[in-house]
């Protein structure tokens, strides 16, 4: 029963994100950027410079699990290889629409897997917009998932909900996550924390880790 109820709850947010990308796309808008264009909002824009835009290597190959509509897909481009996942298919379609391009591998996949990646073959995962809303268990899933595509000292960079701030706490949809938490689960997955970051996002914690 409480299986079935999950899954109901994810085609019921596949139906809502539909909505609101064809909302989105009625007024000429891109999916995502109604939380936060990082061209334009300061906090935004440091987790870009930060963690994003340091990293791009045009030898290298790269992951983005959960899209949305490309607000950080098009900073990743310059990756050799990107690989773009996501759970629903509404969004897939829609980022694809957009950043079709030679290089650029859409993945649908179960849940927390990556169907169809070679193994060690990834030297940077990125998600922002994404872990904020899974419960723990599926991040779990995803971390232990994760490690075979892996390269050893890759840079995979997660934001995730924190309920030790106020804005998440009232956020809803934000998952029951906390740093204390989320440290826990990476050092239990076997990887190695490079950095933290705590303060930059209002509602929500980044933390960088490699292999």
């Amino acid at each position: 029963m409480l299986r079935r109820s999950k899954r109901r709850r994810r085609r019921s947010l596949g139906w809502r994100i539909l909505r609101a990308i064809k909302k989105e796309l009625s007024y000429g808008g891109i999916y995502g950027l109604e939380w936060g264009d990082p061209d334009l909002v300061p906090p935004l824009g440091f987790v870009r410079d930060r963690y994003v835009l340091p990293y791009i290597n045009a030898d290298q190959c790269a992951v983005e699990i959960g899209p949305g509509g490309g607000r950080w897909t098009r900073y990743l481009l310059g990756f050799r290889k990107l690989y773009v996942i996501d759970y629903y298919s509404e969004l897939l379609e829609e980022v694809k629409r957009r950043f079709r391009r030679p290089h650029v591998t859409f993945i649908k996949n179960n849940g927390t897997d990556f169907p169809g990646m070679d193994d060690h073959s990834v030297d940077y995962l990125f998600s922002f917009g994404t872990f904020v809303h899974l419960d723990t268990y599926l991040i779990e899933a995803y971390l232990d998932n994760m490690r075979p595509i892996l390269k050893p000292g890759v840079n995979v960079v997660i934001q995730y909900s924190d309920k030790t701030k106020i804005m998440a706490q009232i956020k809803p949809g934000f998952a029951e996550n906390t740093p204390e938490k989320m440290r826990s689960m990476v050092l239990g997955a076997g990887y190695r924390i490079c950095e933290e970051d705590l303060t930059s996002m209002w509602h929500s914690s980044i933390v960088r880790f490699t292999l």
